[in-house]
């Protein structure tokens, strides 16, 4: 890429992956105390939340991440400085914490079907935000970061997101220990929405890079009409998504680990800490090899490792025998974190033929998974009241298998293929 020598990139390349890094890592922090995995369904069961509910934060959380990317990727395209725009509008990421925090200490226990429609719509706001800026903050990172250091970037700013979260989660047992429900969970997103906050501060120090020529702009059909011929012609994206749906239904049964092990095996709510130390734990093992396999082997590599670990989990799950080894369902669910964290969005960058196309294809990487990543923890959901959890656990196996088969027998690495001039 062009940027990758451009004396400015260069100049306040280590500044940038300061702030940028900070910026990344701190976000994860805060999200450790609102876990989608282990904190907010248990706050749900609390409310009274049905399965179907439980199943609904994940479906809530994935559709707000991905859907609104590639309709606002086109604007993003005419912006000749996206940090101003992103500085604007990611305070809805962070301010729903505060009101959820609010709705913990004065309202879940005198209304909490409310309280759990607030949750919803809370997460809503937060994801939603998030996935509308998502093109452009990753068109910052496209332009700060060179290509063949991005996996470093991503692995060393979310191993200190999942140390701080490993420490966060300390505070977070004892605090659902010391304090009953529902003021734990509001003493936790106090604590996601701090750390959101330095989130912020550290992206505002970021220093953009100039961008070349910003598209003009076209109207929002007109844009959503070459997306056709834009995958028509690119054979290998096709499989990649197809992969990646495939990846998502193998993901379904996140949201029902915790909740399986807290009916199963009769553990107390302090456990919930556990869990997420574990997560974090296997999380941070998984990013401190994972980046440099990134910069070295490439992202499909790393993808690959991501979708095979989500697979044993849910194999895992259907066999542990004792609650001390559904522990490793936790550990491996870290590492598919770990792997989508460094490279779920990078890659999508190294699939687009120009940084000027940056945005579209990180919106087109994102929105059209969007209704497989709705949909499918919602069918868990059902599954899970209908026919047990067992069922949720080995229908994700299978359909993460047939991800890994996809990614190892189709999809080609975008970096390779740009060497070999393909």
């Amino acid at each position: 890429m062009g940027s990758d020598r451009d004396p400015f990139v260069s100049r306040n390349l280590r500044h940038n992956a300061l702030a940028l890094g900070a910026d990344f890592g701190l976000f994860l922090v805060g999200l450790s105390f609102a876990s989608q995995s282990t904190i907010l369904p248990a706050f749900a069961a609390h409310l009274g939340a049905p399965s179907v509910i439980i199943g609904a934060i994940p479906a809530v959380m994935t559709v707000g991440w991905f859907l609104p990317s590639l309709f606002i990727a086109g604007h993003t395209e005419t912006l000749p400085r996206k940090l101003p725009f992103v500085l604007r509008y990611t305070i809805w990421e962070r301010a729903p914490l505060l009101v959820l925090a609010l709705a913990a200490f004065f309202l879940a226990d005198r209304a909490p079907a409310l309280t759990l429609a607030l949750l919803l719509v809370m997460l809503l706001v937060i994801t939603g935000a998030g996935g509308a800026l998502m093109p452009a903050w990753m068109d910052i990172v496209g332009r700060a970061i060179p290509m063949a250091l991005r996996g470093r970037f991503f692995a060393v700013a979310s191993l200190l997101g999942s140390g701080g979260g490993a420490v966060g989660s300390v505070a977070t047992a004892y605090v659902l220990a010391a304090l009953s429900a529902p003021a734990g969970y509001g003493v936790c997103f106090l604590l996601s929405a701090f750390f959101m906050g330095l989130s912020y501060i550290a992206l505002a120090l970021t220093r953009e890079p100039p961008a070349g020529a910003a598209s003009a702009p076209v109207p929002l059909r007109r844009y959503l009409s070459r997306i056709p011929a834009l995958l028509s012609r690119d054979r290998n994206l096709r499989w990649f998504l197809a992969a990646r749906a495939c990846g998502v239904i193998g993901v379904m049964s996140s949201g029902f680990y915790t909740v399986y092990a807290l009916r199963a095996y009769a553990a107390p709510a302090s456990q919930v800490g556990v869990f997420t130390t574990v997560l974090l734990a296997g999380q941070a093992a998984g990013t401190a090899v994972l980046g440099w396999v990134a910069d070295r082997a490439g992202h499909r590599v790393v993808i690959v490792a991501g979708v095979a670990a989500i697979v044993a989990a849910n194999v895992v799950a259907l066999v542990a025998p004792s609650l001390d080894a559904f522990n490793l369902v936790f550990a491996l669910l870290g590492v598919y974190v770990a792997a989508m964290n460094v490279s779920s969005l990078s890659i999508l960058l190294e699939f687009a033929p120009t940084a000027a196309e940056h945005p579209t294809y990180v919106g087109l990487g994102n929105t059209l998974l969007a209704p497989v990543m709705f949909f499918a923890p919602l069918v868990a959901g059902v599954m899970v009241d209908a026919l047990g959890f067992g069922s949720v656990f080995g229908v994700a196996a299978a359909f993460g298998a047939t991800a890994l088969g996809l990614l190892l027998g189709r999809v080609r690495d975008p970096r390779h293929e740009r060497a070999m001039g393909r």
